[in-house]
């Protein structure tokens, strides 16, 4: 008799654990060397999580080929952007399986908000509870080289019943370990003086030999702007602390004679806590420079302490005004703690802004082929630089010490092919002829390192190499050189934001998503081509420039008059 009640409780036990579907199952690692899980966990503490909808495959090949028509300055309706109402008739969930996941969030006490396309449900739960919804275990862990900074996350994977896992794709902010961002900062001013051209000294002594805002105007050829067309805008991302001040802007403009001016900040400002950081580098580098090219378009800093992706897009995409040109300088490798459910949801939220007329630009990496990951038996590409819905920005140097004219790709640029995303069709012609070529040529590296049918990366790319630096103004004024293509990105974007001010003022549609255009236009950057490679560590492969398309410098550095004198025929 005891044993047949043992039996029928393992029974009754099975049938429950069965009931359960694990969610992101390809992620097997909750724990990061830069990440310490800390002893106790105050059980009242509050845990914030984003439960991710399901889209419907049909509806979102539909939406992405609505996506592609509207951005090909080919087609009829180039430009013709969607409003909230229409992406949600197009692709939202049906409203029953939101209010079924609903129902099953409000039984832990949990408060849920819905996102305005019905895609996210965004929860707040403390963290007794938050163990019981997704059948896992909260801890909290503390940043190795920030240890102010401090995340709840979960230990083991997480599970949700299959009556609510059949509707929810993932639940993001709760796994995740954001890499805390440590720019290449180099040795203080004075260290890159030499005899090269005068604009390298046009931030005055304590800049000498960097990279400065002439420096950037003479190499690309935008106009220095004094005024903006009603409606433009750009924005940069920042995440994990990284903060901006006012007295570090002013010493900027002071020093390179540019405007500095910030429209809106979302999400906060502490600068003090810079102090603590050793100076918030990153911040200020993104402003400094989108700033230097494109003020006085407004400018928004979105800010986030931790580092989710979909939560900033879902942000951008609901605001009453977003953005039309973003720049975000974080990434990690593909493989670094990213299912492949994270990147699909990712990839539809991007495709989303794209089709609104927003346009979203991403660091493509300063690690080369090997990404942070280091070196390994293959390549490891980037995301969010290997989606094919946003543009990836590489990194250059001038191909002469400080002497503006013809660059060369930065060894540490990141570029390649991503091993989730297939080659979509508006690239394939180029990148196929660069495979064919360098196959030919024997600069090709093996096959075994890289996935050649993988959308390919980067699309374009701006100085961000070691050679000469930027100059950069941190910790209350004092200056030094940064390299990165974190420099790149925003460079790129304050290009791209006063072509949509030519746009606008020509009472047109902002560019929105970019890559069709770009591709459709590659004769209007300057091409590098010179055999140099983003191979990043000596004795390794990389891919070497060639003519045209390459994954080391894509289709290379932005060439303004050219790409100014399409903007009323694109």
């Amino acid at each position: 008799m005891f044993a047949s009640v043992l039996l029928l409780a393992a029974v009754a036990l099975a049938s429950v654990q069965a009931e359960l579907v694990q969610m992101e199952p390809s992620v097997t690692t909750f724990s990061s060397k830069n990440w310490l899980k800390q002893e106790r966990f105050e059980e009242d503490a509050t845990v914030k999580a984003i439960f991710v909808m399901k889209s419907c495959p049909k509806k979102i090949a539909a939406f992405e080929a609505t996506l592609l028509d509207r951005s090909s300055p080919k087609s009829k309706n180039y430009g013709k952007w969607l409003s909230l109402e229409e992406i949600q008739a197009m692709r939202s969930p049906d409203e029953d399986k939101v209010a079924a996941v609903l129902k099953y969030v409000e039984s832990f006490g949990a408060t849920a908000r819905v996102s305005k396309l019905r895609d996210m449900i965004h929860v707040e739960v403390p963290v007794s509870k938050a163990n019981e919804m997704l059948n896992t275990e909260f801890a909290l862990y503390r940043s190795v080289l920030s240890p102010r900074v401090a995340l709840p996350r979960i230990n083991k994977p997480y599970f949700l019943p299959a009556e609510v896992a059949q509707y929810v794709s993932l639940v993001d902010d709760i796994m995740r370990f954001p890499a805390v961002r440590t720019p290449m900062q180099l040795e203080t001013a004075g260290l890159f003086d030499d005899d090269g051209d005068s604009a390298f000294d046009s931030c005055g002594s304590k800049c000498s030999g960097y990279t400065t805002p002439e420096v950037l105007q003479q190499a690309y050829g935008y106009p220095t702007l004094t005024n903006f067309t009603t409606g433009n805008s750009m924005c940069v991302a920042e995440f994990q602390y990284q903060y901006w001040d006012q007295e570090d802007l002013d010493a900027f403009s002071s020093a390179c004679g540019v405007a500095e001016a910030i429209e809106d900040t979302i999400g906060g400002n502490n600068p003090d806590i810079c102090t603590n950081l050793g100076g918030c580098i990153e911040a200020l580098l993104d402003i400094e420079y989108i700033e230097a090219v494109a003020n006085p378009i407004p400018l928004t800093v979105w800010y986030s302490g931790t580092f989710s992706l979909l939560d900033w897009v879902n942000s951008i995409i609901e605001m009453a005004d977003p953005p039309l040109m973003n720049s975000v300088s974080y990434g990690n490798d593909e493989v670094q703690q990213v299912s492949d459910e994270y990147m699909d949801e990712c990839n539809t939220q991007f495709m989303t802004a794209g089709t609104m007329g927003l346009s979203l630009l991403f660091a493509s990496g300063d690690q080369g082929v090997w990404g942070r990951s280091g070196v390994g038996t293959t390549f490891h590409p980037d995301f969010p630089a290997g989606s094919p819905y946003i543009t990836a920005v590489g990194g250059t140097n001038f191909l002469e010490k400080s002497t503006i004219g013809e660059e060369t790709a930065w060894d540490c640029g990141g570029g390649g092919f991503s091993d989730t995303f297939a080659m979509p069709s508006w690239q394939s012609e180029f990148v196929e002829a660069y495979l064919t070529n360098a196959a030919a040529a024997g600069i090709l590296p093996d096959s075994s390192l890289f996935n050649a049918t993988g959308r390919a990366y980067p699309d374009v790319s701006a100085l961000g190499g070691q050679t000469n630096p930027y100059c950069v103004s941190y910790k209350g004024g004092s200056f030094t050189g940064v390299a990165g293509t974190s420099a790149s990105c925003p460079v790129v974007a304050g290009v791209f934001a006063q072509l949509n001010d030519v746009r606008l003022a020509a009472g047109l549609p902002s560019l929105g998503w970019l890559n069709p255009f770009i591709y459709e236009n590659g004769q209007c950057f300057n091409d590098v081509n010179d055999g140099s490679m983003n191979n990043c560590i000596k004795g390794t492969e990389g891919f070497a420039t060639m003519d045209g398309w390459d994954p080391a410098t894509g289709w290379g550095t932005p060439n303004y008059p050219c790409l100014e004198a399409l903007m009323a025929t694109a």
